[in-house]
């Protein structure tokens, strides 16, 4: 199992569910639905004050699990990721590899 911060690409349905995600120059397709949690982040830390109306989400972030497999191979091995989501940014993190050996194959 291997824990990181790297920016990803992702696309999501309307409702917001990833469906595809770029990471490492490759496309990975999602195969199985989704989990999704929060997580609270160190706010006290980060942020000193929060600016008028933006309470909300300013303290929780969104974590999804998602099991993957490359686009372009058929017959591809699934790959099982956690992506964070912030969503006033609208920025996406790959933040742990549960697969760790399996990626590096699949790089």
């Amino acid at each position: 199992m291997g824990t990181l911060t790297q920016a990803v690409e992702v696309t999501c349905t309307t409702a917001g569910i990833p469906l595809h995600l770029n990471y490492g120059g490759r496309s990975y397709t999602v195969k199985a639905q989704p989990q999704r949690w929060y997580v609270r982040r160190r706010w006290w830390a980060e942020e000193y004050r929060a600016a008028l109306g933006h309470g909300p989400g300013l303290v929780d972030y969104q974590v999804w699990r998602v099991q993957v497999s490359l686009t372009r191979a058929a017959n591809a091995p699934m790959l099982t990721l956690d992506i964070s989501h912030h969503i006033e940014s609208g920025r996406w993190r790959l933040v742990q590899v549960h697969d760790a050996l399996r990626l590096e194959e699949a790089a």
